[in-house]
C-alpha cells in the first residue's frame, strides 16, 4: 500500500497560532501509515520539538510551494493573494466559495495550476454537518472580544490589540478583572444561540458571571419575525453567530441605530461569521474585517450619539489557539484517515465535487 503524505504548512496570517494538525492527531495519523512533514514555524502555538517527537519529518518555514506536487498541502487559513498558479491539492479554509470579494482569482490560481481545493468549511458527513469546525472556541472568543471591548469603552477608551490566551481560565480571570470582577450586569445578546458558535458566546458569558436573564439567546424562532430588530438596542453586547448561505432582512441598519438616539444601551457588536463582504451580510453597519492589532471599528452614526464598535475579526478562535487546534484537528482526524480513500470516501468526494462546481464559475467570471 501506498504511504499517504501530507504537509502542515505555516500559517501567514498575522497573529494566527492555530494549527489544522497537532502533536496529538499527528501522531495518531503516522501510527495509521501517514508520512507527514512539518514547516518550522515560530507563530504556530506547538512548538516544532513537539511535532519532530511524534515522528514528524520538519522543513523550512513556508516552502510548500516547492513540494512535490503530489504531496497534498493542509492549513488553515486562507494563501496570501498571489497570481502563482497553484498545482497541489490544498485542505483548508479559502472562503471563496460564497462568492466572497476575490473568490473568482482565488479559483483561478488552481484553474491555472490544475490543483484541488478541499474546503474545510464543506467537508461533511453524510448528513450534511460538518466534520469539523471551531465554531465554538469562535463564539467564546467573539463573546471575550466583545465584552472586552466594552470594558475599554466604559473607561473611554478604544481596546487595543489581542493577545492570545494560554488557557480559557486564564482568558476569564482576565475578562473578569477589565470588567470589575464580575461580568454581572452586563447585558447581551446571542443570535445562533444553539449552534456550536453560539453555545460557546453564552458559556462564555455564564463563566465570566452574567445573569442567566441577562442572556439573550435568540435562534430560528425568534428572528423568524424578521429584521431589524429594535431589542438589539437594549442590550450591551451583540453577538452573531449564524451561519448564512441566503438573503435575509438584515439584523441590524445604520438608520434604526441613529433613530434608536441618545437612548441606545447597545455598544459593541460582535460578528463572529464575519463574512464582510458576503451579498447576504445581516449586519450591514461596517465593511472592514478588524484584526487581532485594530480589533474594533467605530460605526458612523453621526455627532452626538453613544459610541458603538463592531469587530469582525475572521479567526477568532486563535485567542485559545492550543485548545481550538485541540479540537478542530480531533473532529476532522476520522476524515483525515479516509483521506487515501479519497475518490470513494463521501466527505472527500462531495467536496471535491463542490470544488469543480465552483471551479467553472470561477472559470466562466475569469474568462479562462
Amino acid at each position: 500500500m501506498t504511504t499517504q503524505k501530507l504537509w502542515l504548512r505555516c500559517e501567514k496570517k498575522p497573529f494566527e497560532r492555530r494549527s489544522a494538525l497537532t502533536p496529538t492527531t499527528a501522531k495518531k495519523l503516522i501510527d495509521a501509515g501517514f508520512d507527514i512533514t512539518v514547516e518550522r514555524d515560530e507563530q504556530r502555538i506547538f512548538d516544532d520539538n513537539e511535532f519532530a517527537n511524534v515522528g514528524c519529518k520538519l522543513v523550512d518555514n513556508n516552502t510548500w510551494p516547492t513540494a512535490p506536487a503530489d504531496i497534498p498541502i493542509i492549513g488553515l487559513k486562507e494563501l496570501p493573494e498571489s497570481d502563482e498558479p497553484l498545482p497541489h491539492t490544498h485542505i483548508q479554509f479559502a472562503h471563496c466559495f460564497k462568492t466572497q470579494g476575490g473568490w473568482s482569482k482565488v479559483l483561478s490560481r488552481f484553474h491555472r495550476g490544475g490543483g484541488t481545493l478541499y474546503d474545510l468549511e464543506f467537508l461533511n458527513d453524510p448528513t450534511g454537518r460538518r466534520v469539523a469546525a471551531f465554531g465554538y472556541h469562535a463564539g467564546f472568543a467573539g463573546a471575550a472580544a466583545g465584552a472586552l471591548a466594552l470594558a475599554s469603552q466604559r473607561k473611554g477608551n478604544k481596546l487595543g490589540q489581542l493577545v492570545p490566551y494560554p488557557n480559557e481560565d486564564a482568558m476569564i480571570s482576565s475578562v473578569k478583572e477589565v470588567l470589575g470582577g464580575t461580568g454581572k450586569g452586563v447585558r447581551a445578546l446571542v443570535i445562533g444561540a444553539l449552534g456550536r458558535c453560539g453555545r460557546g458566546a453564552v458559556d462564555f458569558f455564564r463563566k465570566i458571571g452574567l445573569e442567566e436573564d441577562d442572556i439573550l439567546k435568540w435562534d430560528m424562532a425568534e428572528t423568524a419575525k424578521g429584521g431589524p430588530f429594535e431589542e438589539l438596542m437594549d442590550v450591551d453586547i451583540f453577538v452573531n453567530c449564524i451561519y448564512l448561505s441566503s438573503s435575509i432582512p438584515p439584523f441590524l441598519t445604520k438608520e434604526q441605530l441613529q433613530g434608536a438616539g441618545k437612548e441606545r444601551r447597545l455598544a459593541v457588536v460582535v460578528d463572529v461569521s464575519c463574512d464582510t463582504t458576503n451579498p447576504f451580510n445581516p449586519i450591514p453597519i461596517y465593511n472592514i474585517n478588524t484584526t487581532f492589532s485594530e480589533p474594533t471599528v467605530p460605526v458612523d452614526l453621526g455627532p452626538d450619539l453613544p459610541m458603538l464598535t463592531t469587530i469582525s475579526i475572521d479567526h477568532l478562535p486563535t485567542l485559545l489557539p492550543r485548545e481550538a487546534s485541540e479540537q478542530f484537528s480531533s473532529d476532522l482526524l476520522p476524515s483525515l484517515l479516509e483521506f487515501p480513500q479519497r475518490h470513494t470516501a463521501p466527505v472527500w468526494t462531495n467536496a471535491e465535487k463542490l470544488f469543480r462546481e465552483k471551479l467553472a464559475l470561477a472559470a466562466k467570471e475569469e474568462g479562462l
